[in-house]
């Protein structure tokens, strides 16, 4: 079965790529009363922007999941966040950009650190074992054996579930054969790889909020 959402039906697509996100949201409450959530996967208080041209993934699972945010640079005080969990067994990346943002009250400014990778169509990004702690997403999505709703200790692509990462208790997951995701957009807590090639790495570092990806 082949399932394949376009730019023209944004709903089509939320509900497809972000469900779990939400369910997470609605379900953290719940988890953390009844002591469901394992300790968290803790993360910067800092989100990061990442785009793709064309993202190929072989074995693909999503599901939802719990981060602890650090909600301060003093790292004191931490806060749960609910993400959306893509994990791919393999993928390839074209022409991927990844930017933060970081206040200096040193010197008054925000700079941006910007990393670029797999412009070569010759030389791709290449990941291995790849997790994505998504909080927003927007690409064109094509989806092959797709199957969703599947609970996520009972899934069978995709890498096991990230060491440390706190998920609901038979909570709603969604996996594919692969997964083809284009024109990507989206802002991530974290990204975790067995194995991650870059490519044509680049670096730069700059004051100018150009420098992001988008």
């Amino acid at each position: 079965m082949e399932s394949q959402v376009r730019g023209g039906t944004r709903w089509k697509r939320f509900a497809v790529v972000m469900v779990p996100s939400v369910l997470a949201t609605a379900a953290v409450g719940v988890g953390l009363a009844q002591g469901a959530l394992a300790a968290s996967f803790s993360v910067s208080g800092q989100q990061f922007k990442v785009t793709a041209g064309h993202l190929h993934g072989v074995g693909f699972a999503q599901y939802g999941g719990i981060d602890t945010v650090y909600k301060s640079t003093e790292g004191k005080e931490k806060t749960p966040v609910p993400v959306a969990i893509s994990s791919f067994e393999t993928a390839r990346i074209d022409k991927m950009c990844q930017s933060v943002a970081t206040k200096i009250p040193l010197i008054g400014k925000t700079v941006y650190l910007r990393l670029e990778a797999g412009n070569d169509p010759k030389k791709p990004v290449t990941a291995e074992n790849l997790y994505i702690d998504v909080a927003q997403l927007k690409a064109d999505a094509k989806f092959t054996n797709i199957d969703i709703g599947v609970a996520v200790q009972d899934k069978t692509r995709g890498p096991a579930v990230k060491e440390g990462e706190s998920v609901l208790p038979g909570g709603f997951a969604q996996q594919a054969q692969t997964a083809d995701l284009y024109g990507v957009e989206q802002t991530a807590w974290a990204t975790t790889a067995g194995t991650f090639t870059l490519n044509g790495l680049s670096m730069r570092l700059g004051t100018d909020s150009e420098m992001e990806c988008y």
